[in-house]
Order: structure tokens, then sequence, then C-alpha cells
């Protein structure tokens, strides 16, 4: 289970979660209170290990912008919200391999998401870092072929009925793990990579689980890798590189 801790502030909460193994880390430059410069980013970022996907957040940014942030900062992906079009999507997608393209759930684009080429489509609610959580059935609505990322409201609580119900390829967290706007939780984010983690491994493994929570069939893996054994790093380096 691919898991990001998003709206990272601080060199402390990125190392922080890193350690507590987290795949994925995610900076805002987005206006938002967890928005980040891109040099403070850029100092971050170059004192984590190589193997973690480090993921500039952007909103309505133009994709040139985009790559332009993304490659000056050493950050190794991008994800874009708001209204973007599909051509604007392929563009930076075309220049960044690891693209996560966010839809608010019931989006009507997020049926023909396939033309944005996203590396992941990233489902979130209506107010992305508001810790809103959606109808998990929405997530039908994203191409089976794609890799799903949920978002939006998800906590230590409600993170494993979320991969049971939903099973998707990934999970999202800002404020489910937090202190405070920007702040992580070091008790809170534990138990959220460890539980997701787990229940990933519950169903990559074909645990029964009671009637009433049945799996859902299983999200694609990354294209020609095996899933990665519980606590290992995924290596992205070699995923179409």
């Amino acid at each position: 289970m691919f898991v990001k801790i998003c709206g990272t502030t601080s060199e402390e909460d990125a190392l922080l979660a890193v350690a507590m193994g987290a795949e994925a880390l995610g900076f805002v430059f987005a206006p938002s209170p967890r928005q980040m410069r891109p040099q403070e980013v850029a100092d971050i970022v170059k004192r984590l290990p190589p193997e973690i996907l480090t993921i500039g957040v952007f909103k309505d940014d133009v994709p040139e912008r985009i790559v332009h942030i993304v490659r000056s900062t050493g950050l190794k992906g991008a994800q874009i919200h708001g209204s973007f079009t599909a051509d604007d999507s392929v563009a930076v997608r075309r220049a960044i391999f690891h693209t996560f393209v966010s839809f608010t759930a019931g989006d009507p684009r997020v049926e023909q998401a396939h033309e944005y080429e996203p590396y992941a489509v990233l489902l979130d609610g209506a107010r992305p870092g508001s810790g809103q959580t959606f109808d998990w059935a929405l997530a039908d609505d994203v191409p089976p072929e794609l890799r799903l990322i949920v978002a939006g409201g998800l906590t230590t609580d409600n993170v494993v009925d979320v991969i049971r119900t939903v099973r998707p390829w990934g999970v999202d967290v800002v404020s489910g793990v937090e202190s405070s706007p920007g702040r992580k939780d070091p008790v809170k984010l534990r138990a959220f990579i460890a539980k997701a983690h787990a229940a990933g491994k519950e169903l990559r493994d074909g645990v029964q689980v009671p009637a009433s929570e049945p799996l859902a069939e299983p999200r694609p893996e990354a294209p020609g890798q095996e899933p990665a054994p519980p606590g290992s790093f995924y290596d992205w380096e070699e995923d179409g590189l």
C-alpha cells in the first residue's frame, strides 16, 4: 500500500514520516496554511533518502511553472488540482513521469481520467486539505485500469475501512495526522502508516475479512512490479524510466 504524507512543512516532519515508513511526501505550493516556498522545499528534499517519492502540489498553475518548480527543487513528481484541462495534464505528465492528477469526488472528468494520462488519479473531497471525507462509492467512477489514490478526511480511525472498501493503490493524508495545520503528530503519523500498510498486506495476502466487509477487485500494481514486501520502499527509479 502506497502511503503519501502530504502538507509537509519541515525537515523534522519529513524525516519523521520517512522513518515511520511513508513511501511519499507532498509539499504544497498552492495557497494553503501549509504553503511552502521552492527554496524551503529544495533544502528539505536534498536531505531525504533517494527512494522517497517527493511530490509538489499545485492548483490552477500553468504546466511550465509546475515543471520548472519540480525540476529546480529536486522533487520527483507533481500533483495537480483545479481547473486544468487534459492538455495541461498531458503536458505536465510528459515532462514529469510521476504526475498525480487530482479530481474531487463526483467530478464528471473522472470517468475520462485516462485522457489526462496520469501516473495515478488522486480522488479527494470537495475541499482538499479540509479533512472532509466523501462518499467512497464515487471511487467507482475512476477507470479501473488506472492507479487510484484516495484522499480526503482520512484518519487513523478510517484508513483501514477505506482500503478494505475501495482497495486503492494508495492513500494520502494531511490533516488526519496533524496536531495543527502543517505540524505532524508523531503518534497519529505512526498509527496511520502502520494501519495502512497492515491493511494493504491483508488484501495482498488474501486474508479473509468479515462478510460484511467484502474485498473489491485490486487496482493495478505498477507496471512490471510485484507487490513490495511490508516495510520496503518502492523502487521509483525503475518504474517505467
